[in-house]
């Protein structure tokens, strides 16, 4: 229970009491730093209903609860505050009852709640996952996470893109330049062998396009007039009659794609419960459409095209169905959010991982749902992201200047392998454990530079930056728990016991009070699904255990029973500091 849900009935009883009179609310805010106090009691409310200066109110309330509250050890009033100091004692019987809890903070889930479905990545199989699929998956992984230990049953899916002109482009081009190469034949992964093709379309499309436009036609013309792109919409119109051989094309390359991303999520960390395809999907929801007609929600136009009028929402009129009957991507959107709950019976809500460029698609669908009549639409959230930018510039996947997810999953690693050696703190390591580690830093520099920023905002990521041991990243944190692992190696006294103490120093009883917000943080992570809470969380921890760290000794200290407590304490922040990495999708390592 949090201080201030402790020290609210007590202070209601005072001011009936002292006053007379009942508030419907008690504010609280965290004392400043310039201030004695743990907790700090905003008075002003209160004058609204007691005529009395601020400062006699608060005394009163004080003194009030210092005689009849035994958390509370003294208090100070600054203006129209009362600033509380809690008793070491609270902060010890809390200590006492988290310190051999696994999972502090983590809330299992109970079996009669509602699932909610996680979707992330959700890539196309034309080419490799690249910087912006790490951001989503990043994001999408520790959010699902993050939800999970906030006490509800998870699952974590994506839609796969497999269908379309854009897969039939790298086909065709594979078809017409590749000679039979395969990832096997190369020794490329699968998803940068197909990636190669689209890049090469791309190139040929180009080149006939300029040899149109020189023979006299326009830009426009000559887009739509070169051969290459009109074979590819043929393709596409083989693929959807089912024509054999560009079906067994198209399920060949797709699996060296799919086998490419496995290892790409292997190394990443991230994993899924299950997997949709758009091949199997696109489909879905026409026959939605059709109900929607006959509840008056959607409306046919005199071309016979099906269409939802949102302008009084302060949205505009969406097509969901063509004349022609064919669907359309919020058509199978609709489908597919169907279809899940239908696979998934417990699922109460969703969470779609897609960038900001679909904020409006996300308001319309969500909208449609709700209007379609389903409980579970009320609960459905686009977790929106900005893009990540490099120094170097904007990627482009055509063209093949994409920040591939696997090269820079490398570049990470080699980074944090050179910061580390020229810090010279490996010497004593072999070399696999070397390499284990600078995986585990580069990754976790990554990871860490990443999620601590707001989803919604944009990121200029640059790799050097995030691998500095020192400041708001995930290799200083990293060090600090491997620091922390030191020190209980070398505890050689048993500090399982009971540490016996009745008082705390000033250090000790900030890391206790940054302990004891550890699961409200969890709990606002997952209810504002934002990983940064918890990112920014754990580098307040450290940075209140680095200066717990300087101020106090710990394995030098003779008092056996203070020794006991800073050793379990430490112990405690370590845990924390894993477990909240295990959030964010980071590994911290024993030694560094």
């Amino acid at each position: 229970m949090s201080l201030s849900n402790i020290l609210t009935p007590s202070i209601e009883k005072a001011i009936q009491t002292l006053f007379d009179v009942t508030i419907d609310k008690i504010e609280f805010q965290a004392t400043r730093k310039e201030f004695e106090g743990d907790i700090t009691m905003v008075i002003f409310p209160l004058l609204k209903v007691v005529k009395s200066n601020p400062v006699e109110l608060g005394n009163k309330i004080g003194n009030y609860l210092v005689e009849n509250v035994s958390e509370v050890a003294r208090f100070n009033v600054v203006s129209g505050f009362l600033n509380i100091v809690i008793a070491d004692s609270y902060y010890l019987n809390f200590f006492n009852g988290i310190r051999s809890a696994k999972k502090f903070g983590f809330v299992t889930p109970s079996a009669n709640d509602k699932a909610v479905m996680v979707e992330y990545s959700s890539p196309n199989t034309n080419k490799p996952l690249h910087l912006g699929h790490v951001r989503n998956n990043l994001l999408g992984y520790s959010v699902a996470e993050i939800i999970k230990a906030s006490g509800k049953k998870v699952y974590k899916t994506q839609i796969i893109n497999d269908r379309g002109i854009h897969i039939c482009k790298s086909m065709l081009a594979w078809q017409k330049f590749g000679n039979g190469e395969t990832p096997e034949s190369t020794g490329l992964k699968g998803d940068k062998l197909v990636g190669n093709y689209y890049v090469a379309f791309d190139k040929a499309y180009k080149t006939e396009i300029t040899e149109l436009m020189e023979a006299g036609k326009t830009e426009e013309e000559a887009k739509k007039a070169a051969p290459i792109i009109l074979e590819a919409q043929q393709m596409l119109l083989d693929w959807e009659n089912g024509k054999p051989e560009v079906i067994a094309l198209w399920k060949s390359m797709n699996q060296w794609v799919y086998d490419g991303f496995a290892t790409t999520y292997k190394n990443l960390g991230v994993n899924f419960d299950s997997y949709y395809y758009e091949s199997n999907t696109y489909l879905l929801g026409k026959d939605v459409v059709q109900i929607g007609l006959e509840k008056g929600i959607f409306e046919k136009d005199p071309d016979g095209s099906v269409w939802i009028d949102l302008t009084d929402e302060g949205l505009d009129r969406k097509i969901v169905l063509r004349s022609d009957g064919t669907a359309v991507y919020m058509t199978q959107d609709i489908g597919t959010a169907i279809q899940r709950v239908k696979d998934m019976p417990d699922v109460g809500g969703m969470v779609y991982t897609v960038g900001n460029e679909q904020d409006y698609h996300f308001k319309v669908l969500f909208l449609i749902l709700k209007k379609l009549g389903f409980d579970w639409a009320s609960n459905l959230f686009h977790l929106s992201y900005g893009m990540v930018d490099l120094p170097s510039g904007k990627m482009k996947s055509r063209e093949g200047t994409v920040v591939d997810a696997d090269d820079l999953m490398q570049e990470m690693t080699d980074t944090a392998q050179k910061i580390a050696e020229d810090l010279g703190k490996l010497d004593s390591y072999s070399v696999e454990e070397k390499s284990k580690l600078y995986n585990t830093i580069g990754l976790g520099a990554l990871k860490y530079y990443i999620l601590k920023v707001d989803p919604k905002k944009r990121i200029l990521f640059n790799p050097e930056e995030s691998v500095d041991f020192a400041g708001n990243t995930g290799p200083f944190i990293q060090y600090t728990y491997a620091r922390i692992q030191s020190i209980i190696r070398k505890a050689d006294f048993d500090f399982a016991v009971n540490a016996g103490i009745e008082e705390l120093h000033e250090k000790e009883k900030e890391l206790v009070k940054q302990l004891e917000l550890f699961p409200e943080v969890i709990q606002n992570a997952a209810h504002n699904h934002s990983p940064a809470l918890i990112a920014n969380y754990t580098y307040d921890l450290v940075r209140e255990y680095n200066s717990f760290y300087q101020a106090v000794s710990i394995l030098g200290e003779t008092d056996l029973n203070k020794k006991i407590f800073r050793v379990q304490l430490s112990k405690k922040v370590a845990d924390v500091i894993a477990d909240s990495f295990s959030l964010l999708g980071i590994n911290v390592p024993e030694r560094m």
